[in-house]
């Protein structure tokens, strides 16, 4: 096969994967609805929330349709060029093409372009996922070097959020490591294949002031518990899940 026939190959594989994610995040209505009355405790118009891991804007979509001002943050190139089309004209969406880690500099990403939903700075992730069955046939096929910032640098350049949405494939507590104060309410995702992950973001928020916390698991949208609760009830209602909850968001709140 010429290198030509393949690249094409490669791009056309790539393209259909981001098409894929397209469809699922945002030709269902009722998936942006969810999003909307979920996030709709959190902002209110005007307000500024930050979209990390943007993926194809679904979380976007759904801030910026209730008000919010939203920074949308997301290293995969070819989905910082469908954020473009999406969201490159609107004045209410600033689009930031990196990674978040705990330092300025770079960082590899390690893209899966059939599913581009896993790709991944994080080696731990790719090495559980290979000795998981859930996981059979991801394959991460690409590699990318990209810049990598800050929350507090993010912060610094537009403004304060009141929410904080980070989604980063297996990296979400090296991202909290980039935050220097609380702000706001603020989410992470969780997997039950790194559950060590998870439980050390969740001690970061509390490092940080993070007092009571909740749980929704999935595209759920609902939240697990009536009321916020502590991180040690957390903690174990994390560590207690069936492998095939496979993920969530825990959200973190200052207060009750």
């Amino acid at each position: 096969m010429s290198d030509g026939l393949q690249h094409l190959r490669s791009a056309t594989r790539a393209w259909k994967g981001v098409a894929r994610s397209l469809l699922i995040y945002h030709a269902r209505p009722a998936h942006i609805r969810g999003l909307k009355r979920l996030y709709g405790r959190f902002v209110s118009p005007g307000e500024l929330a930050f979209d990390v891991g943007a993926h194809v804007g679904d979380r976007t979509r759904a801030l910026a349709g209730l008000g919010a001002r939203v920074v949308a943050v997301e290293p995969q190139p070819r989905l910082m060029a469908c954020l473009r089309l999406l969201f490159g004209r609107r004045s209410d969406v600033v689009l930031v093409e990196a990674a978040l880690g705990e330092s300025e500099g770079e960082i590899e990403l390690h893209l899966n372009t059939a599913n581009p939903t896993v790709s991944s700075a994080s080696i731990d992730l790719r090495k559980a996922a290979l000795q998981d069955a859930r996981w059979q046939g991801q394959i991460w096929d690409e590699v990318a070097l990209v810049r990598m910032t800050t929350l507090d640098a993010l912060i610094a350049a537009h403004g304060e959020p009141v929410f904080v949405k980070i989604d980063v494939e297996g990296l979400e507590d090296q991202v909290l490591k980039g935050l220097s104060r609380r702000v706001g309410t603020l989410s992470f995702e969780f997997t039950t294949l790194q559950r060590d992950v998870g439980l050390k973001a969740l001690e970061r928020c509390a490092t940080l002031g993070y007092r009571r916390f909740n749980l929704s698991l999935g595209e759920s949208h609902a939240m697990e518990f009536a009321d916020p609760i502590d991180r040690e009830t957390l903690a174990q209602a994390i560590a207690a899940l069936p492998d095939e909850a496979n993920s969530g968001d825990v959200y973190c709140f200052e207060t009750a």
